[in-house]
């Protein structure tokens, strides 16, 4: 019970699992590896966030919405190993940052993730990492992440 001790003590309450939108599932257990498919920047209302980092939201905003992408990750987690003590470590997330060109703060953006990963599960949460500039998301989504776990 130690993450869900942790998320108690953060008083951290994970939303329900989005369903996926499309012809894929939200996450697959391959050997003792979890793969979670991108969760969009979703907040805790269900209200999808949205827009260009760099234009309609700034660096905090984008950092923001990089957090509830995290929580929704382990809303899907939580959903296919029904216990978030069974995870071993965080492998590896990918972020995809919707920023305009000349923006080259992507990292600061997906740190808003790493930081809450790491913070739940203590070193288990320390992970490998890119985080990528895009030109556009599904939906008009302001970030986009997907995450790798080992059970």
């Amino acid at each position: 019970m130690e993450i869900e001790n942790n998320l108690k003590k953060l008083n951290i309450q994970l939303p329900k699992a989005p369903d996926p939108v499309g012809g894929y599932v939200a996450s697959k257990i391959v050997g003792n590896l979890v793969f979670i498919s991108g969760q969009i920047s979703i907040d805790s209302s269900g209200k999808l966030i949205k827009g260009k980092i760099g234009k309609e939201l700034n660096l905090e905003q984008g950092q923001e919405a990089a957090k509830f992408c995290a929580l929704n990750i382990l809303a899907q987690l939580k959903k296919i190993c029904v216990n978030l003590d069974k995870i071993k470590s965080c492998v590896k997330i990918t972020g995809y940052v919707n920023s305009i060109d000349s923006f080259v703060d992507q990292p600061k953006v997906i740190n808003g993730a790493s930081d809450l990963i790491s913070k739940i599960f203590g070193d288990k949460g320390k992970h490998t990492r890119a985080a990528i500039s895009a030109s556009s998301l599904p939906l008009g989504a302001a970030v986009e992440i997907e995450g790798i776990f080992e059970i």
